[in-house]
């Protein structure tokens, strides 16, 4: 579904991303990692069109998006859910007008219509349906990280969700809880879902499959077996914090 092509990008004079190769096929879902600086939030600009590579090819379902007209652009953007670090919701509006934004400004549907796919959306992502009516002001941080997927899934129903640190300060508990809903978009909506994390412990239950960049260069493609004994310096480094980690999912996935 998704290719990048010897891609090289940056700001600029200064590139961020370097001759960088991958595919992620259809119905898959990848934790992109790396250091702080590495290019990875860089990756899902590209993939949402906000930005152009210098040089190679990003395609989605084999066609390349930077190729295409702004009409395709904006279908193929319906079609992509995009959840950033902080939820990026409106700090005026409800909880279900935030939700509900795409519906009530772009169809003609019913307000009570709008209102019934807001709760049932909220139930979805296991939120109580009746904080439609409170401000995102007073929600925790995991609570507007789900209520950031629930308004993605009302507006585009997307094929592909893309999470940009989507645990980074959250508790315990509120990560776990964001934890389950990504597993629960792969698993109940088969949705291709493209994590962009430094919490390793976290990636380690999002996915089998990992992109890891370094510098902005790809120096891993592949599931945690053969992550845990690739002997590339800068992966060796970067996992080192997390070998015990790393032993403990393969340990389970062996019984």
């Amino acid at each position: 579904m998704i290719t990048f092509e010897k891609v090289t990008f940056g700001y600029g004079d200064e590139p961020v991303l370097k001759d960088l190769t991958f595919s992620i096929p259809s119905g898959e879902s990848r934790v992109i990692m790396g250091p702080s600086g590495s290019g990875k939030s860089t990756i899902l600009r590209l993939i949402l069109g906000l930005d152009s590579p210098w040089s190679g090819q990003i395609a989605i379902d084999g066609k390349d998006i930077f190729a295409m007209k702004a009409g395709q652009m904006r279908e193929l953007r319906k079609q992509i859910g995009m959840v950033f670090q902080d939820g990026a919701l409106f700090d005026s509006m409800t909880v279900g007008e935030n939700i509900g934004y795409y519906l009530f400004e772009y169809t003609n549907r019913r307000e009570e219509e709008i209102e019934r796919e807001v709760r049932q959306t909220l139930e979805f992502v296991d939120l109580d349906p009746d904080i439609i009516d409170k401000l995102p002001e007073e929600l925790s941080g995991g609570m507007r990280r789900r209520v950031a997927v629930a308004r993605a899934l009302v507006s585009t129903r997307p094929k592909i969700m893309l999470f940009d640190e989507p645990t980074t300060g959250l508790d315990p508990q509120a990560t776990e809880s964001v934890l389950k809903l990504i597993l629960k978009l792969q698993q109940v909506q088969r949705m291709s879902v493209i994590i962009v994390t430094h919490q390793i412990a976290d990636a380690l239950k999002l996915a089998d499959q990992y992109i890891v960049i370094h510098n902005g260069r790809l120096v891993f493609d592949g599931d945690v077996e053969h992550m845990r004994t690739a002997e590339v310096p800068e992966l060796v480094d970067f996992l080192a914090p997390f070998r015990s980690s790393i032993e403990e999912v393969i340990r389970k996935k062996l019984i």
